[in-house]
């Protein structure tokens, strides 16, 4: 597994550690929950966007078929 180090100003450092607290959880894995959101994101924004289009779509291509 790689790492990474970033570094934080000590504000948001602690707002980190309260809210991991809040979640009983460590702030990095808290970290690494947003960031695998983060990253799956792009693919649910895309298929969203074809299936609005898909559906607005839809009379359009049955006449064009």
């Amino acid at each position: 597994m790689a790492s990474i180090t970033i570094d934080l100003p000590d504000s948001q450092f602690q707002k980190l550690q309260d809210l991991a607290r809040v979640h009983g959880i460590p702030p990095e894995a808290l970290l690494r929950a947003n960031i695998e959101d983060w990253l799956s994101s792009p693919k649910r924004d895309f298929t969203q966007a074809a299936e609005y289009v898909l559906n607005k779509n839809a009379e359009l291509y049955r006449r064009l078929a």
